[in-house]
């Protein structure tokens, strides 16, 4: 560049000289030709209507251009508005449909404690929970932790806010049953309807899935509803209350807002189905970890409570991790898909003495496969795959031992009550 300027410096270069040379020689051009020569600004009028011609042009253009930017980005706007507008619309409905099924659960239960002076204290302690109707004849599906071990007076609250009295406890698990279930009865339904939830798969979960929440939040706030994803699964924790603690395995993890009160309410996909029933929360300082039992894994208890009218759990007898890879690398083991019968970090035997596992023969650290045919893995864990089989039913277990894949039969029994 500082070449050519110095090149055309040199020889003399002016650009308005040049313009009024070639202007002038165009004149004298036309002068011969048409024997009037018309002045220079005459000769420049074409050029200045050009030049005027593509600047309105380009104005038509650039307004076209942006009329139509603003009507994309008045569509997109819109777009994304609607999309919002129908994720409401779907979770209004959801929460207004399952929302009939869900109960709001009281419960008055007696209580002891120590007085220095005078010894132990009987005293009356009021619970409350969440629950979901799942027939219509009033069956009920709850936590264990929610109802107490012996007689406890239960009521429960309908969506309407009716308030039904007279509720039989049908069962619960034992409390060292991973599985934090019971069941209740509307026995008198004082001419009400009652209107069963739809209970989904919940095998065909993902990570990401949408899910809502809907309980008796703190105890107080009727059918709360919360939303939120599914943020894992095949979960095992350690849940404690001023009772004790216990040990659940293969929840669901979620982001969903669940609170005291909230157990015993489902967790429902956006087909408005049960795929869970919402059991604990982790407290300290974790935010928005929320866990949930997959309702396949009662689905055996469902069957056994909706035909005998009692709750029968065939149970193995085994506390066990469902296997993924990194429990497998936790552990060092080279299976990475199963139950595996870990040692209790609590001390004891992970295998429950006299249990249908105790009499199989089942070993600490054996890994369960298979049942039958069906492969223990993420989805379809011990529990749910066992709570599909009846009590008295003989199954075959693959399982591995030390490395070397062996088969164990064993047969099912009914778990003991409390």
């Amino acid at each position: 560049m500082d070449d050519k300027k110095n090149t055309t410096a040199e020889e003399g270069y002016n650009p308005l000289s040049t313009l009024k040379n070639k202007i002038a020689t165009t004149s004298t051009t036309k002068k011969a030709r048409s024997g009037t020569a018309p002045g220079p600004l005459a000769r420049l009028m074409p050029l200045f209507l050009l030049v005027i011609l593509l600047s309105g042009g380009a104005g038509y253009i650039g307004g076209y251009v942006a009329s139509n930017n603003r009507k994309l980005n008045t569509t997109g706007d819109a777009a994304k508005q609607q999309i919002i507008n129908s994720e409401s619309d779907l979770f209004n409905s959801i929460a207004k449909d399952v929302g009939e099924s869900v109960v709001s659960i009281n419960v008055t239960s007696s209580a002891t404690r120590q007085s220095f002076f005078f010894g132990p204290q009987s005293y009356q302690q009021q619970s409350a929970g969440t629950g979901v109707i799942i027939n219509t004849d009033g069956v009920i599906i709850t936590n264990r932790h929610v109802i107490p071990a012996g007689s406890p007076d239960v009521s429960v609250t309908l969506s309407d806010g009716t308030t039904l009295d007279d509720v039989e406890v049908i069962g619960r698990t034992t409390d060292s049953d991973s599985l934090d279930v019971a069941f209740l009865k509307i026995k008198d339904k004082k001419d009400k309807t009652i209107k069963p939830a739809k209970l989904g798969d919940s095998a065909k979960v993902e990570v990401g899935d949408k899910v809502l929440a809907i309980g008796n939040a703190l105890g107080q706030f009727q059918n709360t509803v919360t939303s939120g994803i599914i943020s894992g699964y095949g979960r095992s924790i350690e849940a404690g209350s001023e009772e004790g603690s216990e040990s659940l395995q293969n929840l669901f993890q979620t982001d969903t807002a669940i609170n005291q009160g909230n157990s015993g309410g489902p967790l429902v996909n956006v087909n408005g189905e049960v795929i869970g029933i919402n059991t604990a929360v982790a407290g300290g300082t974790a935010e928005n970890i929320g866990f949930a039992i997959p309702i396949n894994d009662i689905q055996g208890l469902i069957t056994s409570v909706l035909k005998s009218g009692k709750l029968e759990r065939p149970y193995l007898g085994v506390r066990y991790i469902t296997l993924n890879d990194d429990y497998a690398y936790q552990y060092n083991l080279s299976v990475k898909r199963g139950a595996y019968i870990a040692p209790s970090v609590q001390g004891g035997s992970p295998i429950l003495k006299d249990s249908p596992a105790d009499k199989a023969g089942l070993k600490e650290k054996d890994i369960i496969t298979k049942v039958n045919d069906q492969a223990i893995d993420e989805k379809n864990s011990l529990v749910s795959v066992l709570g599909k089989h009846a009590v008295g039913e003989k199954v075959t277990l693959t399982i591995v031992r030390d490395g070397n894949e062996q088969k164990i039969d064993a047969t099912l029994e009914a778990a003991p009550q409390n």
